[in-house]
């Protein structure tokens, strides 16, 4: 189990792994990763198509989210 988020970590990992990172980046306008249309690639590869500007900024604020979120349970 990866500790933290990246940019190269593949969406199924990301599923798996982090499924409250779902919800997260639906929020922030990324394509929805859990609602059947299937995804592959890399994080990184699903930000630049869904043209998130700042992807790094957006992968910290999710860390952060799932930090305290995990920390609270």
């Amino acid at each position: 189990m990866a500790e933290k988020i990246t940019l190269d970590i593949e969406i199924e990992d990301l599923v798996a792994e982090f499924p409250e990172a779902a919800g997260f980046l639906t929020k922030r306008g990324v394509r929805c990763i859990r609602c059947g249309e299937p995804v592959w690639g890399t994080l990184k590869e699903l930000l630049e198509e869904d043209a998130v500007k700042n992807p790094q900024k957006l992968v910290d604020e999710l860390n952060d989210y799932i930090r305290k979120r995990r920390q609270t349970q």
